[in-house]
């Protein structure tokens, strides 16, 4: 039964037959021995002068009688002398000891005692009006009690510490009655446990099993063993299907709570099983479910397991901190780019740019200009005409790049070679030759990324499974296989360079620029050799970053290591800029 069962609400129950109750168990609001309060009940009297006027109402509804001064017909009712002992009242009617229900009000009263004497003695904490007059007076505001209240404690004259918790709730706990009826309408209340939240955890419930008088239609022996257990602060008895001679036994579990399903114990009854949580990415929203579901492709589980949350839409945005931070970089090496094909123009009639191939300096600097530039399409919210044109664009200009630097590795060689006697090689030197080498190599990359766009364009995707709880835009390649093959042929390109720039990287000084064509080219393969592993690692707008940073590094080391040192002879040592220091030798 519930702890707010009470017979004594009403007269009725004087001619109810209370057996069926008898051996009941119930909870209790908590309460305690008050001393004083049994003589208390005793001293009452209807026609005290210090009375309450409840009091008469309550003697003539207890005692089933009427005063003589009463106005009402008292033909066949007895009438109230006022010497009728309140303990001649049966139990179901009325009690002599102070049920929960009262002991919360006495509590009450004591708790609204203890805050005002804090109201009238604190002098910081609140401001009063003391008027004077019959009697000092104190006059606040019911809501002016609320802070010392929270933080009232005291022990009362039962015993029994009394103060709030954190939240402004009353730290009490219940009482474990065990309802003991007898022939003659009478009953006696059993306290045989209690259950205290402020317990440790699983101590939280009490219950003296040999304390417990069972109802008569009970066997009572044998006595079986009585296993109790709490889950959530519920207690559950069952009696065992189809019989009615043996003791009732504990149901193991009280329910499994959202978030969790319910996994029968291997040779326990039926009712006994475990609460298993749910496996990752899936939820159960309702009690002893017997198995989790997953939520629909673009919700994800909280926390709990018991509830589906909308995923967000993730992607490598400008407003984001990763994304401002790339795009600064793009910008900065751009411009840095652009200052140094200002500077080779500016000096384009001097000896260290004229030994360079000035036509194939400026096609280098404007392609890793555009390499730059081109990053930025990577960044924001993926649209079908970026999609569409990115990853090809990034592929066609990075191969004008590399084919450049191949002519130049090319070029060097070539050179060398022309300069001894008799050599046939002067007639492949020149321009033609370079524009060529350029021409073919951007041709066979355009003609892949053509190939790429008109059968598996890249387009824009929802990916609703990488990532549990969010959405990943991302422009989907549409051949992987397309998309490889143009990361390989820039490899291939590199490769070549790289070869043929380190076994010229020892040729005379006046023509070697293949060494700093391998430093760079070294890196360039570093980059994407360590490109792939990445990539297919990570997810989301990551995956986006990681290319973006791969473009950027690459394109920076060609940058650095190829045009640095002639930016260092322009501006710093431009005596060495000179026909006669370029055809020094060793």
């Amino acid at each position: 039964m519930t702890a707010h069962w009470n017979f004594a609400a009403h007269t009725l129950y004087r001619t109810y037959d209370i057996q069926i109750f008898d051996g009941a168990l119930s909870f209790a609001i908590h309460s305690n021995k008050v001393l004083g309060f049994a003589q208390f009940l005793q001293a009452l009297h209807p026609d005290s002068p210090e009375g309450d006027g409840f009091l008469r109402i309550f003697w003539k509804q207890a005692f089933n009688c009427l005063f003589p001064y009463s106005s009402e017909d008292k033909e066949g009712m007895n009438i109230c002398t006022g010497q009728e002992k309140l303990e001649s009242i049966p139990p179901t009617l009325f009690e002599m000891s102070m049920l929960g229900q009262s002991y919360s009000i006495y509590n009450a009263i004591y708790a609204i005692a203890y805050s005002l004497h804090k109201t009238y003695t604190s002098k910081t904490k609140l401001t009063a009006k003391i008027s004077r007059g019959r009697h000092s007076q104190l006059n606040v505001q019911a809501w002016q009690l609320h802070p010392f209240l929270r933080s009232i404690s005291f022990n009362n004259s039962a015993g029994d510490t009394v103060l709030f918790n954190e939240n402004g709730e009353l730290v009490a706990g219940f009482d474990v009655i065990n309802w003991v009826t007898f022939p003659n309408q009478s009953l006696v209340k059993v306290k045989i446990g209690w259950m205290d939240p402020q317990a440790l955890p699983g101590k939280e419930l009490f219950i003296n099993e040999e304390a417990i008088t069972w109802h008569s239609m009970f066997n009572q022996a044998p006595k079986h063993s009585l296993v109790v257990e709490a889950h959530e602060k519920h207690v559950y008895l069952a009696i065992p299907p189809g019989t009615l001679e043996v003791l009732p036994f504990a149901v193991c579990n009280d329910y499994c709570r959202p978030g969790y399903i319910r996994k029968a114990k291997e040779g326990q009854p039926f009712c006994c099983y475990d609460c298993v949580p749910c496996a990752h990415g899936k939820i159960s929203d309702q009690k002893d479910m017997d198995d989790c579901f997953k939520c629909a492709d673009d919700q994800f589980p909280n926390k709990h397991k018991d509830q589906c949350l909308p995923k967000q839409l993730t992607f490598l945005s400008f407003s984001e901190n990763l994304g401002m931070i790339m795009t600064s970089l793009a910008l900065s090496f751009s411009l840095l780019t652009a200052l140094v094909l200002a500077l080779f123009i500016k000096s384009q009639n001097t000896p260290i740019v004229k030994a360079n191939n000035r036509e194939l300096t400026y096609s280098l600097l404007i392609s890793l200009l555009l390499c730059f530039l081109c990053s930025l399409l990577f960044i924001g919210q993926p649209q079908t005409a970026v999609c569409y044109f990115r990853q090809t664009s990034f592929g066609v200009i990075f191969a004008v790049a590399v084919s450049c630097v191949l002519a130049k590795t090319i070029t060097v060689v070539l050179a060398f070679m022309a300069t001894k006697p008799g050599s046939r090689m002067r007639k492949w030197v020149g321009r033609q030759l370079t524009s060529s080498i350029v021409l073919t190599c951007s041709m066979i990359q355009a003609g892949l990324c053509a190939v790429w766009l008109a059968t598996a364009p890249p387009f824009p995707d929802l990916d609703m499974h990488s990532l549990d709880e969010a959405i990943i835009v991302e422009c989907n390649e549409g051949s992987l296989n397309m998309f490889y093959c143009v990361l390989g042929y820039l490899g291939f390109l590199a490769a070549i360079s790289f070869t043929v720039a380190f076994l010229a990287r020892k040729l005379p000084d006046s023509f070697n620029e293949a060494k700093f064509i391998t430093f760079s080219m070294l890196v360039f393969c570093s980059v994407w050799l360590s490109f792939v592993p990445s990539y297919l690692s990570t997810k989301g707008k990551y995956v986006v970053a990681v290319e973006i940073f791969s473009i950027l590094s690459s394109s920076a080391g060609l940058l650095v290591f190829i045009f640095f040192p002639k930016c260092y002879i322009l501006i710093l040592r431009p005596e060495l800029n000179s026909k006669d220091q370029l055809i020094k030798r060793k």
